[in-house]
């Protein structure tokens, strides 16, 4: 009798402990995203893109190539037409059209006081006077 109460007794000890272990979580084991992860947090913020963004007020014509929708062409007109207030610029003056700009809108920015877009604006300034 007294085994019934010992095996009934190490049945329900084993019940309470399965749904601990069901809890428990495992880190996945995917060497692909810690690369990715490092690469995304060793960019310096002086960087030319950070996060990814590229600058439409210093970026090269290569930088802006690599945009999809943005050939050699259009990428020449953005450059062109520098400086800008803010990405939207790009539509308002008619430089890209509206489908190319919903495809790139979130991969660029318009930073203000960059080194190129402000000794240009300087330099035209000095023509001016």
């Amino acid at each position: 009798m007294r085994s019934i109460y010992y095996f009934a007794a190490m049945w329900l000890s084993l019940l309470t402990a399965v749904p601990v272990g069901a809890q428990t979580t495992v880190p996945p084991k995917s060497p692909a995203s810690a690369p990715i992860l490092a690469a995304e947090t060793t960019a310096p913020a002086g960087s030319q893109e950070r996060a990814g963004l590229v600058d439409i007020n210093a970026a090269s014509a290569e930088e802006l190539d690599r945009l999809p929708g943005v050939g050699p062409v259009r990428a020449k007109a953005i450059i062109s037409h520098r400086p800008y207030n803010g990405k939207d610029d790009l539509v308002q003056r008619k430089i890209i059209p509206q489908n190319v700009y919903d495809q790139i809108k979130d991969k660029i920015i318009a930073r203000q006081g960059s080194t190129r877009a402000s000794s240009r604006s300087a330099g035209s300034a000095s023509k001016s006077r």
